[in-house]
């Protein structure tokens, strides 16, 4: 059996043990029984400790059938875990739906796409918008949940390209609208929608630089990215909220200029617009759970932080942070 380090009391030797696959497990309530008179009969000098502090309060093992499972104290739930998959997928759909939805109402509706400085341009910015800074930008938060036993170093690869992938798709729907403006006379940048918009966008390549600065190519000591840490998570999802409410100004703002009259009597395209505006926040809603729930959070690699700790304690003597 191979211990992180030397075991100082007999709870860091029962928390160490690798706990054979529960399909195999063959305990019994006798044998449960025995784990917990075990855990009462540990010497006194474990007191302080607060692994013990967990076994001797709480029963090691709960059994359900044939089937041990690992005690309470543990920090994921199984059960937990198996819903990841659902929301994931229920994202997914929800993202695609906001994505075809946006694509119809522009070609359908609004007379299709192209690149003369004509109304058709326009429609590129809000198709272009949704899929970027929404639909890839929610699956790039989403990566660290999904790619849980994979080696961080790929999921941080596959996290930035999202990011740039979202990036240019954005330019691109911005560069349409700034050009359909131009072309037809129209100002620029006085309404509240493309403040919000190029706000988020502002944060939001901002926020791109500074990740790979600090993590995917870190120039940063290990304190300066554990300080940024917390930061870079909460305006990731801060930005995933700001793009869906820069999208609902959006839709409206579109809504009244092009059927103020006829939207108050629920016309097809007001209706498949304000079902759009849902959808959106119900993507956003789904990704921000997923990311916040504490079950689905990726659990900590051994062997890579042991290769992370010795490695920045021979360059730097400090012990790093990850994201």
């Amino acid at each position: 059996m191979w211990l992180p380090r030397q075991p100082k009391c007999v709870s860091d030797i029962i928390l160490c043990i690798i706990i054979p696959p529960l399909s195999r497990a063959t305990a019994n309530r006798d044998s449960a029984g025995a784990w917990s008179e075990s855990a009462s009969q540990l010497p006194r000098s474990c007191d302080s400790c607060p692994k013990y502090s967990i076994i001797k309060t709480r029963p090691f093992l709960r059994l359900s059938g044939d089937v041990a499972q690992v005690m309470e104290g543990m920090p994921v739930s199984m059960g937990g875990l198996r819903t990841l998959p659902w929301y994931v997928a229920g994202s997914q759909v929800l993202g695609v739906a906001c994505v075809v939805i946006t694509g119809v109402w522009m070609g359908h509706y609004r007379g299709g796409y192209a690149w003369n400085g004509s109304a058709q341009e326009f429609n590129v910015h809000p198709l272009c918008m949704v899929l970027g800074l929404v639909f890839l930008y929610g699956d790039a938060v989403l990566v660290y949940r999904v790619f849980r036993n994979e080696t961080k170093r790929s999921v941080k690869i596959l996290h930035a390209l999202l990011h740039m992938m979202a990036l240019i798709i954005s330019i691109v729907g911005l560069v349409a609208v700034f050009d359909f403006h131009s072309a037809a006379k129209i100002p620029h940048m006085y309404s509240l929608h493309s403040w919000c918009g190029m706000l988020t966008f502002v944060l939001f390549f901002l926020q791109w630089l500074l990740g790979l600065g600090f993590f995917l190519f870190p120039w940063a000591s290990a304190r300066l990215r554990s300080w940024y840490l917390p930061l870079h998570v909460f305006f990731g999802l801060l930005l995933l909220a700001m793009s869906v409410g820069s999208c609902l100004l959006g839709i409206t703002e579109k809504l009244l200029f092009s059927i103020m009259e006829t939207y108050s009597r629920f016309s097809g395209e007001g209706v498949l617009a304000n079902i759009l505006g849902l959808l959106l926040v119900c993507f956003g809603v789904v990704v921000g759970y997923v990311v916040t729930r504490e079950d689905f959070r990726r659990p900590p690699n051994p062997e890579e932080e042991a290769l992370s700790v010795h490695f920045k304690t021979l360059s730097e003597g400090e012990i790093p942070s990850s994201p």
